[in-house]
Formats: C-alpha cells, structure tokens, sequence
C-alpha cells in the first residue's frame, strides 16, 4: 500500500527539484549537472578494502547528489530514478566499455538493502535505479539486463555508526547468489550496482559472493567490476586510469 500511495504521489502532488527544491522541476538543470556533468571517475575508498573491484562513479555525494539519493531512497520520490539510473548508466559504461555498441552482453547487478529497510522505504531503490540504468544502456545499443541475482543470507546491523573495519566485519559471508541464478551470468559481464559507496565493505561482500557462486563456471565474473551513483569527493583520483 504504501508503494502504491508514493507512485500516485508522484503523479499528483507538486514538483519541485530533488537536490535543492526549485519549483515546478523534478530536476533542475544545475542539480543535473552535478549529478551527471563531470562525468564517471574512478573512486576508491581510503583506506581502500581487499577484494574491492574497481569501481566507478558518476558524482560526488555532497550538496545536491546528496539531497537526491536521499530524496529517491528515504523519501520516496520515485520519479528520480529516470535521472539517478542515467548517471549510474554513464558509470556502468566506464566500468565495463566493452558494452557499449553491444559488443559483450552485461547484466547489472544489485547490492540488496536489508529486507526491513526494503519494508520501511515502501521500494528498493538499488533494484529501481538498477532497471532504469539497463533501459538507458539498451537504448545506446548495449545488451543490458538488471538481475537481483544477490540476496542477504543472514542479519547484518546498521553501516551508518560503524567503522570501515566492523563494515568489512559485519558485511563479511552476508550475501549470497540465489540458488541456480549463477547459470544468468554465463557469458555476460557482470557489473555490481549501488546508488553509494562509502568505505566499499557492501561491494566487496558482493563481489566476494558472486566469485563463490560462479567458481566453477565460465560466467567470466572473475572480470567484475562496479559501479556506483556517488562516492565521498576525497575517494577520487586526482589522475584518471
């Protein structure tokens, strides 16, 4: 029910823009730059986990891309998911080039959110602006899919008051491939979506749970890479790859 009241919400109540509230926009063009203009770089968490695939991101988490995923995620402004998979296909792109022109298949795959976090926003906002990412890539060419291939194994606590250790710790054996969902990657490239990276524990665990449930298979996941919304500013390289 709740779901189903924010996408009417969407539909009926005033707009005003997600990263600083201009009216009558759902996206202003300045915040839309911020979100997309720069373009993707690399982003890498200091200190930098093991096991972190490279990733990519479309823009740094402060003033606006802050105030949209917020928006998106928290409060349920469903209509930014359009903008937010945009910049996350730019990221995708420069995480795994090889699907541009649909030269090599890749499926986007989700970090899940716990299921009560899942319960309380009323929409998993990982899966939505995953889908709307994979639409984007399919109208450039590219042979794109989103797949929620991963799926929480056992109870983790909240990130927000942890340290970039007790993440790592915490988020450790959490996640897993569902049973038989392996056989979606053969011969795909996998690139492993969020809307944010912070210290890179959730991404690492993903990645760790994706190489243990295709070990034995040619899915080609031993190439995976990832990509992401926003990352902290300081997380950037100052000299692109």
């Amino acid at each position: 029910m709740r779901g189903w009241w924010r996408e009417m919400a969407g539909l009926v109540l005033p707009l005003a823009c997600g990263g600083c509230g201009r009216p009558r926009t759902p996206l202003c063009e300045e915040c839309a730059w911020q979100l997309g203009g720069r373009g993707p770089r690399r982003a890498r968490p200091c200190p930098e986990p093991a096991g972190l695939p490279v990733v990519f991101a479309a823009a740094e988490y402060e003033d606006a891309v802050r105030a949209l995923l917020l928006a998106h995620k928290e409060r349920g402004v469903l209509g930014l998911a359009g903008p937010l998979g945009a910049a996350l296909a730019g990221a995708v792109v420069a995480a795994a080039p090889e699907a541009l022109g649909g030269a090599e298949p890749v499926v986007l795959v989700p970090v899940p959110s716990a299921r009560r976090a899942v319960r309380a926003r009323g929409h998993d906002a990982a899966r939505r602006v995953a889908v709307a990412a994979a639409g984007v890539l399919r109208r450039s060419g590219a042979r794109a899919s989103a797949i929620p291939l991963l799926r929480q194994r056992r109870k983790v606590a909240d990130q927000s008051g942890l340290t970039a250790r007790e993440r790592v710790l915490n988020m450790t054996g959490a996640l897993e491939v569902a049973q038989g969902a392996e056989r979606l990657l053969e011969g795909r490239r996998a690139v492993l979506v969020d809307d944010l990276m912070t210290t890179g524990a959730s991404l690492v665990e993903a990645a760790r749970a994706l190489r243990a449930a295709t070990a034995a298979g040619p899915s080609g996941c031993g190439r995976t890479s990832a990509a992401v919304i926003a990352a902290p500013p300081l997380s950037f390289d100052v000299i692109q790859d």
